[in-house]
């Protein structure tokens, strides 16, 4: 595989980018006014028919980048005259990694091809509801699909679906999908694929596996990384606090600034409603997003915290990605996810599109060592804050000072022992950590 890196000016219309007047016209009444970089460098490449590598961070304007070339392709490629396919054929291929995600890129897409008028048809499929109303919806085959792995092997052994005619390919969130497990579901797609095709890589970060699917999957890719962080849009903060103080704290932040929402992150299902118990009777409403909910239940609570209409929404990963919420004020992260890679997935929930968010974290001492390996691995140093109220114990700044401490050295070579209280606390008001 050749990759070809490229850089481009961002123009300052949708015009500049050769977008049909359907689209153009559907993207004025959406009042997307220039495009992001991301959509300016992707757009042009997928309608000139090349393979593409994409890396950017999450709120980048990427779901528009792949789905408007490809809409144009579709409506340029489809005759006026063309009879209903006889078979459950796919031209379009766009795989995600979570359902959420699935109806998201599904819903954005028919939201673009509004000025069609439903010659373009879009299904997306995906686990927890019946494969019955999703095979309906198959009958003759789909324009553009939006599936989950899972699901659509599923569809494909009932014979709902084939992948003969597949003429672009779309992998979005790629490093997701394979960090989910989806590698040997992701094979055996990929092999009933054709080998002539038009591939779209999409992924945050670039692990070793993703690395690999490119060099097998993609010919000749343009390579376009666009993953810097702009640090003027999204605050990141972290808050030391005593262990067992972590609830108080939260509630306390949550009254304290009066956010219009909050999307908190917790590891579990049983942490998620644990905390909206405790938050509950601070006098918080709270919500809970996670797998043990069924999908209606997953998409009404989904809808309601888009809507305005929940202020607090606690989660586990699955919202991690693919979960779009305009103006979002902040996202907390009540426990620190377990890959450092997810951090800046989270956070990155606020501050998109150019508005300004908060990311926050909030770690008692257990928490403290693998805080210190998230801001490692992200290449980021933040201050450590402490609230009015919520003083750091002694044996808190101990716990700090044993992961700060370092190797010893020959007798002789040390310096001077210091208080370990004073020390720590004295580093961490000045920045230091």
């Amino acid at each position: 595989m050749t990759t070809v890196e490229t850089t481009v000016t961002t123009p300052a219309n949708f015009t500049e980018l050769g977008l049909i007047s359907p689209l153009l016209a559907r993207l004025t009444e959406l009042e997307y006014q220039q495009p992001t970089p991301i959509q300016a460098q992707a757009i042009p490449t997928v309608l000139a028919g090349r393979d593409l590598i994409a890396g950017a961070n999450t709120g980048s304007g990427k779901t528009a980048a792949f789905a408007l070339p490809l809409l144009q392709q579709l409506h340029n490629n489809k005759p006026l005259s063309a009879k209903k396919s006889t078979g459950n054929y796919v031209t379009g291929l766009i795989l995600v990694p979570t359902r959420e995600l699935a109806k998201q890129v599904a819903d954005s897409i028919k939201s673009y091809a509004a000025h069609f008028n439903g010659a373009i048809k879009t299904v997306a499929v995906f686990g927890g509801v019946s494969t019955n109303t999703q095979m309906l919806a198959l009958r003759g085959g789909a324009d553009i699909l939006v599936a989950t792995p899972g699901r659509l092997l599923d569809l494909i052994s009932s014979n709902a679906i084939k992948l003969d005619k597949v003429k672009t390919l779309v992998l979005d969130e790629a490093d997701r999908m394979l960090s989910l497990g989806f590698t040997e579901e992701l094979s055996a797609l990929l092999a009933l694929l054709p080998k002539q095709k038009q591939t779209l890589l999409f992924s945050a970060t670039f692990p070793e596996q993703v690395q690999t699917l490119t060099q097998q999957l993609l010919n000749q890719p343009i390579e376009i990384q666009l993953q810097s962080a702009d640090a003027s849009t999204l605050v990141q903060r972290v808050f030391n606090v005593n262990k067992g103080q972590k609830t108080a704290l939260l509630s306390h932040l949550i009254k304290l600034h009066q956010w219009q929402q909050a999307l908190i992150f917790v590891n579990s299902k049983n942490g998620c409603n644990h905390l909206a118990e405790k938050l509950s009777k601070r006098g918080i409403s709270a919500e809970v997003f996670h797998g043990d909910k069924g999908q209606g239940a997953r998409t009404r609570v989904l809808d309601g915290f888009k809507a305005g209409e929940i202020q607090v929404l606690i989660a586990t990963d699955i919202a991690a990605r693919g979960l779009d919420i305009e103006k979002l004020p902040v996202v907390i992260n009540f426990d620190l996810p377990r890959s450092p890679a997810d951090y800046m997935h989270r956070i990155g929930r606020s501050g998109r599109a150019g508005e300004v968010g908060l990311g926050l974290s909030i770690i008692d001492c257990d928490d403290y060592h693998h805080f210190k390996v998230i801001e490692k691995k992200n290449k980021i140093r933040l201050e450590h804050e402490q609230i009015s109220g919520f003083e750091l114990s002694e044996a808190f700044s101990e716990s700090i000072a044993d992961v700060e401490k370092p190797m010893a050295k020959p007798a002789g070579t040390g310096k001077k022992k210091r208080n370990k209280v004073e020390q720590v606390n004295a580093d961490i008001w000045s920045g230091k950590y």
